[in-house]
């Protein structure tokens, strides 16, 4: 049962994907509205297939790449049919729902006997969930910053089209990037203090230093330069833009990193 409705999440996350995209050149309410109506529908029955793990018991035991991805994918449409009550907001629908997709189906292409994630996660849901949730901020950075190059793109080229209509004022999107990292992050601190803090329960090292560890921690240090410039030197706008895509371009890297590394393990 559960898989069935994971199945059923993706078919209405990627028509929502396809439908929010389509929203981007087309002024439609009702198409927006259908989008969204999609996107929350999928939501419902992620939830429920998430739930349904949680009944049976093994999740609680075990913690794979998989049940990570699908929970940041849950997470990231939380966020934004949260954020879509909003004014300007629900064009991250056309953003972040084909993240949430890709997220998910990536938990589909693994194989079934995926290998469970360093033996330091067994049973660390609050390293875990506290990861996601960091992650889930610089995506949301992430999305703002592409938005405002977009727009500051179309304004200078004076093209005044359905895009730029549609995407929000370039002060809104720098703000919500600079929030969106200060919500990350402490969320990124704490979910590598408790992993450490596990991993030297259960292994005696707080690091081993794997591929894995040693991303996570370059991607800490390149945060917490970008939100030191931003609120010490005043990084705005174009840079800030810019150093949040590359942040999360390592963000994606260690992720696949962790798929590439799950697959050759299975297949061996």
């Amino acid at each position: 049962m559960t898989v069935v409705f994971f199945q059923i999440t993706l078919g209405l996350y990627f028509l929502g994907t396809v439908t929010f995209l389509i929203c981007l050149v087309r002024r439609s309410e009702g198409l927006s509205k259908v989008a969204l109506g999609l996107a929350g529908l999928g939501f419902f029955t992620h939830t429920v297939a998430l739930a349904l793990q949680l009944w049976s018991g093994d999740e609680l035991k075990w913690v794979t790449f998989q049940k990570a991805m699908s929970f940041f994918s849950w997470s990231l449409v939380l966020v934004f049919l949260v954020a879509a009550t909003r004014q300007y907001l629900q064009v991250l629908g056309s953003f972040i729902l084909p993240l949430a997709f890709l997220s998910l189906v990536s938990t589909a292409i693994l194989p079934a006997e995926a290998p469970i994630l360093h033996p330091m996660f067994q049973g660390v849901w609050v390293h875990v969930t506290l990861s996601m949730l960091g992650t889930v901020g610089f995506a949301v950075a992430f999305v703002a910053g592409l938005m405002y190059l977009m727009q500051e793109r179309l304004l200078k080229s004076k093209q005044f089209n359905v895009l730029s209509f549609k995407l929000p004022p370039l002060d809104f999107l720098d703000r919500l990037n600079q929030r969106s990292i200060l919500l990350g992050f402490p969320f990124l601190t704490l979910g590598i203090l408790t992993g450490a803090i596990s991993a030297q329960i259960s292994l005696g090292a707080y690091l081993s230093w794997n591929p894995e560890q040693i991303w996570a921690l370059i991607t800490w240090v390149f945060y917490l330069i970008v939100l030191m410039g931003r609120v010490t030197v005043g990084w705005r706008a174009k840079k800030a833009a810019y150093l949040t895509i590359v942040g999360f371009a390592g963000v994606l890297l260690t992720f696949l990193g962790v798929i590439l590394k799950s697959s050759g393990a299975s297949v061996s």
